[in-house]
């Protein structure tokens, strides 16, 4: 319960500290901004097209390949201390998952996801 008590006092205080930046930042402002003023591309001007269209959709399968490879690292750092006690079972889990890891970049692959043009 003391663990759950301090991470609700972090919790708390980072709150606070935001809704006080927040009050700050208000009171800081130049008073007089118009909305056409606020945007931040150009200097005010209008922006001549949308921030997201920029980004062909290739991009985004790329993104979550990326994700999906990262994220097998972060379960690859914990596996080696378990490794050592582990020993066997814990090389064929290991191996298993790196299998089926290998057959998504295979199939990406084919499906030529990895090609920028």
């Amino acid at each position: 319960m003391a663990a759950l008590g301090g991470a609700l006092t972090i919790f708390l205080a980072g709150t606070v500290a935001w809704l006080v930046l927040r009050w700050v930042g208000d009171v800081l402002s130049p008073p007089g901004t118009t909305a056409p003023q606020r945007v931040p591309l150009a200097g005010g001007y209008a922006p001549a097209t949308h921030a997201w269209s920029r980004y062909h959709a290739r991009y985004y399968a790329m993104a979550l390949l990326f994700l999906a490879f990262d994220m097998e690292m972060v379960f690859m750092y914990p596996w080696a201390a378990v490794f050592v006690r582990e020993g066997t079972t814990a090389l064929v889990e290991m191996l298993m998952f790196i299998v089926i890891l290998v057959l998504g970049i295979l199939y990406a692959w084919r499906e030529r996801a990895l090609e920028w043009a």
